[in-house]
This record gives structure tokens, sequence and C-alpha cells, in this order.
């Protein structure tokens, strides 16, 4: 997956919060704590949202989507994969299934809380984390892929540089540096052939038809082809596709366009025998020493 650029350009500033905000701390299953915001609105059901590559839970359209979901009375979690942003852990290139089984602790700690999981939603590599874990655990019922990419093998030159293949044998690493010249990550052999061993296609292929994916993908995206989000299209069994005109990767000038689809679809999909909008408490056991008010 190509690096998606932390969103922080005067036209992408985050929407204002309207509830509660909490810092919490989940452990993963290696031991490292995972941080995120919890936007509690009261309710029961939890929307979790997760990143793209070397970015974090500060990336602005997850945190519009965040505080549009409050709006909508859903609360909402967004959190940094381990080795990113707050949470603890080495930083690793590819890393997707370590990345879904952080999304599994983090899901298994908010139903113990007595929370319902209303639909995951991942942007960019995260879109690709999302599919991932709906293959693997079968238990969410709505998925969102927000500009993930299907050919994994695609998109590495740009922060590589060419004959990576060649140098990243030769040497068991590579150092990625941005424009300036300045260090950003390592990729390690290891990580780049965990990257090039996800089949995309078969993780399509697994994802159950009682699980419904929206696919989001902007016209303009130059990081990822349009055409990836028209491959999963083609494989996941129970999907629809939304391209959205004019938007880039990060959806610059389109974050209200995006959060509508991205509701619209929950609204549409969620259990209609079930109401996400019940005032019921969403986390019951406060743990002081995990969670602290913003």
């Amino acid at each position: 997956m190509s690096i998606a650029r932390p969103c922080s350009t005067q036209e992408e500033r985050p929407r204002h919060s309207v509830t509660n905000q909490w810092r919490t701390t989940i452990n993963n299953k290696h031991g490292e704590k995972l941080v995120g915001i919890l936007h509690d609105t009261g309710s029961k059901g939890l929307v979790i949202l997760c990143h793209g590559i070397h970015s974090s839970k500060e990336c602005i359209p997850l945190m519009n989507l965040a505080a549009d979901l409050e709006r909508e009375g859903i609360s909402a979690f967004r959190f940094d994969f381990a080795g990113n942003g707050e949470s603890e852990g080495a930083f690793q290139y590819g890393n997707y299934r370590r990345e879904a089984y952080d999304l599994h602790a983090v899901i298994e700690h908010f139903r113990r809380e007595g929370c319902e999981i209303i639909a995951i939603i991942g942007h960019s590599k995260g879109g690709n984390v999302v599919l991932l874990y709906a293959s693997m655990f079968n238990d969410i019922s709505i998925v969102i892929n927000i500009s993930g990419r299907f050919n994994l093998e695609r998109g590495m030159e740009g922060p590589l540089g060419k004959d990576f293949l060649q140098r990243i044998k030769q040497k068991g690493f590579i150092d990625v540096r941005n424009k300036r010249g300045k260090f950003e990550y390592c990729v390690t052999e290891e990580s780049l052939m965990d990257r090039l061993s996800m089949d995309t296609h078969a993780t399509s292929l697994l994802i159950q038809p009682e699980c419904r994916v929206l696919t989001v993908h902007g016209s303009m995206d130059k990081i990822v082809p349009l055409e990836d989000a028209m491959e999963f299209a083609k494989f996941i069994p129970n999907h629809k596709l939304h391209i959205i005109e004019g938007a880039n990767h990060e959806y610059t000038s389109h974050q209200d366009e995006l959060a509508s689809v991205v509701l619209h679809f929950i609204r549409a999909h969620f259990h209609p025998d079930r109401d996400i909008h019940g005032r019921l408490p969403l986390c019951t056991r406060v743990d002081q020493s995990a969670q602290s008010r913003l």
C-alpha cells in the first residue's frame, strides 16, 4: 500500500466533536498497548475506525467520520494499530494479519464492555485490514472499505524506489525517506514478503454473503487506482461499490459526501429490529487505568 500521508492541509480540518471523548488503551495479543479515542454518545452501538499505512487515528477522514457518527447518535472508536501513532510496538510495512488481530482485540474488548459492534470501517490499508478481518472471523455484519488496494504488488516503487526487490534481498532492508531526505520508516525483507504474500482475491472470496460490504473510492485517487475498487466488486459476495466523482485518496474536498455514503449504508443495513440510538451505557465498566476523559 502506498503511503497515505497524514491529512494536515488547510482544506482538511476535522469537524468539532459534539459528545464525550475518552482516551482508551487496549492490550493486543502480544501485550502491546493500543491507544484509541472513544467518541461516546451513550449508545450501545459502536463503529470501529481503522487507519491506513504509516498513518494514525488522527487522520482527517477518520476524525470526521467519527464526528458524523456522533451526530447520528452512534458511538465510534478510532485507534492506532501497533507501531503507529501512540500505540506500542514497532512499525511494520506489511503486518496485515497482525493488524487484523489488533482489530480483533479491540472488538473483543468492547464486546466485554457490553457494546454491539455495528460496523468496522477502514481507510486505505485499513480497508484491506477490515476485509481480511471479515474473512478470518465472520462476526461483523457491516464492513466498509474506503480506498483499499486490491493489487498489493503495485504501489511500492513510489516509497521504495526502483528495483526494490533486488536491493532488499541484497541488504535485507530499505530505509524510506521523504522528499527532504528525512528518515520515515524501515522496510524489512520479512515485512515486504508479508505484504506480497497477501492474496486479496482469496480473502475476498472468503467473506460470507451474510456480511454486507461497501467499497468507497474516489475517481481521482492517484495513490490507489479506481480499478482496484472494481476488482473488490467482482469477488466479494455481498458487495456495493460507490465511486465519489472527483475525490482523491484522502477525500480532501469530499468529506461530506464520504460521510453521507457511509452513514446511508449503515442505516440501510443495520439490523432493523435493533435500536442503534438506544441510550444504553456504552462502557458500563470504566477502568480508570485504561480510560481517561479528554
